[in-house]
């Protein structure tokens, strides 16, 4: 009974976050569409009502939903898997704590753009 309870209170926590979809993973599937929305609610509801940040007002849920959105949808396009790998990794499985489509989709289009730029005089 105790083993049944630590492993009900171990799972719950990945029960009430949804699952984070590589955007270059994505197949378009109808669950997969399901869990990326979850994602983003989850992620803007924890980004502007669960934090210091104390924004959460229904406007601003909205739009941010939306742009995580837009940037999915963007990121789903990328052609680098190194670089959309490492953006995954440092702002996703690190202390940063900001893995979030939008920053995402914005930090690899830098990352993108900085690999074909090189130190001149």
């Amino acid at each position: 009974m105790k083993k049944s309870l630590l492993l009900l209170v171990c799972f719950l926590p990945s029960l009430s976050f949804a699952k984070f979809i590589h955007p270059m993973d994505f197949d378009g599937s109808e669950a997969q569409k399901a869990d990326v929305i979850k994602y983003i609610k989850d992620r803007v509801q924890k980004d502007y009502c669960n934090s210091k940040l104390n924004m959460c007002q229904e406007t601003t849920l909205r739009m941010m939903e939306q742009e995580n959105l837009r940037a999915f949808k963007e990121a789903s396009q990328a052609k680098d898997r190194k670089i959309m790998d490492n953006v995954i990794k440092t702002y996703c499985h690190s202390a940063l704590d900001m893995c979030n489509y939008t920053t995402i989709e914005m930090m690899y289009k830098e990352n993108q753009k900085a690999s074909k730029q090189d130190l001149k005089w």
